[in-house]
């Protein structure tokens, strides 16, 4: 999972649980979901300590358009703010609404990022558009604190092959 944290953030250590389910499918590092799979927002539920801290998750594609020629990168499918701890992203505040990938060229990796805020609507630099999103620059602009992540592979419904990262 190296190259997708890096290729996102600086590596990190994990220290908050998050499960990210598509209907009954669970996220796992490294799996492969189509296009028709991920349409819905999934189910993402947060651990942490108590319902006093808050949570930002994003969800990025760094190889958009395609992964040979990343120019849109990232690109920003979702972004949900102040999420009580151990709930889960529907007790948030959606900013940028949901938007299913469809990636037209090569396989995809879907990155999720979930940040600890300072505080309950602590976060104000929004993004103006989804195309070269900096989860780096979002996160140093907010003040956050990533605590967890986790990704898949998409590619287009009639795409084969599979992509392979070192853990």
């Amino acid at each position: 999972m190296g190259e997708v944290v890096r290729d996102v953030l600086e590596p990190f250590t994990t220290s908050v649980p998050l499960r990210i389910r598509y209907n009954a499918r669970q996220v796992v590092n490294g799996a492969e979901f189509r296009p028709s799979n991920i349409a819905n927002k999934p189910r993402v539920e947060i651990g942490g300590d108590d319902l006093s801290t808050f949570y930002t998750l994003v969800m990025v594609d760094p190889d958009a358009p395609n992964p040979s020629n990343p120019s849109m990168r990232e690109y920003l499918h979702w972004l949900v703010t102040d999420i009580p701890g151990t709930t889960n992203a529907n007790f948030g505040r959606e900013n940028l609404c949901y938007e299913g990938p469809r990636p037209a060229l090569g396989i995809h990796r879907m990155v999720f990022v979930l940040f600890q805020q300072l505080g309950r609507q602590t976060v104000f630099a929004l993004p103006e558009v989804r195309q070269n999103f900096n989860t780096r620059s979002f996160m140093t602009e907010n003040y956050l604190v990533p605590v967890a992540i986790s990704y898949f592979n998409c590619q287009r419904e009639t795409g084969s092959g599979g992509r392979r990262f070192a853990s």
